[in-house]
């Protein structure tokens, strides 16, 4: 299970080693999609339970600093990690089943277009996260 070598030159272009706590936790990441790091942890673990909390913390900051993920917060948890590989997007968060569903930038260029022009603020989407109540749950309560 090797990182994409375009990644691992990112580190190494940086100053950082390509360390095998590393490349797990950029693998656990890819593979989970949006996750905390509990989550993290926990998938890494069932490949080396060496690993601690406090270097998961350590190496998301620093991936995410090398632009290698993102966080968003999805709820009242802690941050969620994903890759930066994917594409960007926002998130829609259900209240009631905790859903996540990601969202093309697009649905919200006109929002971001008045927010910048009436506001003069850029908006980083990666980081937006909307809650509210989905279809589903919402057909439920009806």
């Amino acid at each position: 299970m090797t990182v994409p070598d375009e990644l691992a030159d990112r580190l190494r272009g940086s100053g950082y080693r390509l360390t095998p706590q590393r490349q797990l936790i950029l693998r656990a990441v890819e593979d989970l999609g949006h996750a905390t790091v509990d989550e993290v942890l926990a998938k890494v673990r069932t490949q080396a339970s060496a690993v601690n909390a406090s270097t998961v913390y350590r190496t998301l900051e620093v991936l995410e600093e090398l632009g290698l993920v993102r966080h968003t917060h999805l709820s009242d948890r802690a941050p969620t990690y994903h890759s930066a590989r994917e594409p960007e997007h926002f998130h829609l968060v259900c209240r009631n089943c905790q859903q996540v569903r990601s969202v093309e930038p697009d649905v919200a260029t006109a929002l971001v277009e008045t927010l910048h022009a009436e506001h003069g603020f850029a908006v980083d989407l990666g980081h937006l996260a909307i809650f509210g109540t989905c279809v589903n749950c919402e057909l439920e309560s009806s």
